[in-house]
């Protein structure tokens, strides 16, 4: 999909939030193209992208929402959701504004929908969200609420600065983004959990007014061509993305593209945004949708948004038995070596587990970086 878009720049931001923005070209009309996303933007001086948050200025591209956030929270890991990523551990979570995406079911409108930069009233310098993120004892950090494929700048300098400090780095992502600013924003990820939100054509545009090529792709290069670990989402939406022919081919690609080992998270929509009139996700069908990917070959298949401790725990592969327990976001059990292996039979469970489970356990904690 290439858009020519602009919107004019009707929010008041702050200069010291401007921050010069890569991934631009000038084009022979005189616009200048925004190649960070397959929307490819085409601004005049003044506009901004259709995310909101990149805008041409004296020719250049800028990013305003660099060093600046929504809010800052330290959550279980399991939220974001990575189960297989040193379970049980603190992640420091934390979005800007804005979207390159239109899903009408977004369930985080206010901050992914916001036109108002001047919201981010919680300032953080990558520097400084590594040293609380280490001195909180975080695992990592999470680039989350929002796409931080929009915040690409912002998003790789605290990585990087995270690493320095011994921090790891999560992204939460739509994976709807081009080659090059992906190759650089996943170099510096440590895992990702990635949304497929259906396997239709036809759902990506009239629902999140994207295409589902790119996705696709990026999904296929985080697994096959990265260190980084990564975790697929699709919110199930009945009557949209949940009928058992897609389910079985979004099982085969998965299956196909990434391997039996890459969990794969249903998570229950609830109305919300331009959506409310939509009913909830029923158990029975994330039930469902579970069991049509596990008998694809998938092994590590989850349930979210509800309470269901048995589609949410973790099985060996080899020889079934519970390895990881989960009540909601609490760790009940645990049954692996300290080098990620079943204690009954052996094999390799897989992901980033290196000695005992952490023990955050559901606990959500807000922070204001000037307090800390």
């Amino acid at each position: 999909m290439r858009l020519s878009y602009a919107r004019p720049a009707r929010s008041k931001t702050h200069g010291s939030a401007m921050h010069p923005g890569k991934f631009a070209q000038m084009q022979e009309d005189g616009r200048l193209r925004c190649e960070l996303c397959p929307r490819y933007c085409s601004l005049r001086e003044g506009q901004r992208g259709m995310c909101f948050v990149r805008m041409r200025q004296n020719d250049g591209m800028v990013l305003d929402t660099y060093g600046r956030s929504t809010g800052f929270c330290i959550d279980p890991i399991e939220k974001k959701p990575l189960n297989h990523f040193h379970p049980g551990t603190p992640v420091l979570s934390f979005g800007t504004a804005g979207c390159n995406l239109a899903c009408k079911f977004c369930q985080n409108h206010e901050i992914s929908k916001s036109r108002e930069v001047d919201s981010l009233a919680h300032e953080a310098s990558p520097a400084r969200i590594a040293e609380v993120a280490r001195t909180q004892a975080c695992t990592a950090v999470a680039f989350t609420y929002n796409d931080p494929v929009i915040f690409h700048e912002y998003a790789v300098d605290t990585a990087m600065a995270c690493r320095d400090a011994g921090v790891k780095s999560v992204a939460v992502t739509a994976g709807y983004v081009c080659d090059a600013p992906r190759a650089e924003f996943f170099a510096h990820m440590d895992a990702a959990n990635i949304d497929l939100k259906a396997f239709s054509p036809e759902f990506y545009r009239k629902l999140t007014g994207s295409e589902i090529g790119p996705v696709l792709d990026c999904i296929r290069y985080a697994v096959q061509e990265t260190d980084c670990w990564v975790e697929l989402t699709t919110l199930l939406i009945p009557g949209e993305n949940d009928s058992a022919a897609e389910l079985e081919a979004l099982s085969a690609w998965v299956l196909e593209t990434c391997g039996p080992d890459v969990p794969l998270h249903f998570s229950a929509f609830h109305p919300d945004h331009r959506m409310m009139h939509h009913p909830r996700t029923p158990v029975e069908t994330l039930l469902n949708a579970r069991g049509i990917a596990k008998a694809a070959g998938l092994h590590h298949v989850y349930i979210g948004n509800v309470h269901h401790k048995g589609a949410q725990s973790s099985y060996c592969s080899g020889c079934g038995a519970e390895v990881i327990g989960r009540d909601w976001y609490e760790l009940s059990g645990w049954a692996l070596d300290d080098h990620g292996a079943c204690v009954v039979c052996g094999t390799g469970f897989p992901g980033r587990i290196t000695g005992a489970p952490g023990t955050w356990g559901r606990k959500r904690r807000p922070l204001r970086m000037v307090e800390v």
